[in-house]
């Protein structure tokens, strides 16, 4: 088994920031990524990442860019 062998099944995997990979099922996830619950051939488990994963900033940056946008949202000046 190797990641270009078309019988590797992987899983779908995310980090604490919410950002997906694939990682042979054969091995151990590293740490600070986490299963989601796909697996599948390479090819199946990248359209699952294309299909759910529709924002591709880091959690940290979409949350400091919420925090900004709230911030500007507030009481304007007479």
């Amino acid at each position: 088994m190797s990641w270009g062998d078309e019988t590797t099944v992987f899983d779908v995997v995310i980090n604490h920031e919410e950002q997906y990979s694939i990682w042979p099922s054969y091995k151990p996830i590293p740490e600070g990524w986490r299963a989601v619950g796909k697996q599948g051939p390479k090819a199946e488990c990248l359209a699952y990442i294309d299909e759910v994963w529709t924002d591709m900033r880091p959690l940290s940056l979409r949350r400091a860019m919420e925090a900004r946008a709230a911030g500007d949202a507030g009481p304007s000046a007479p």
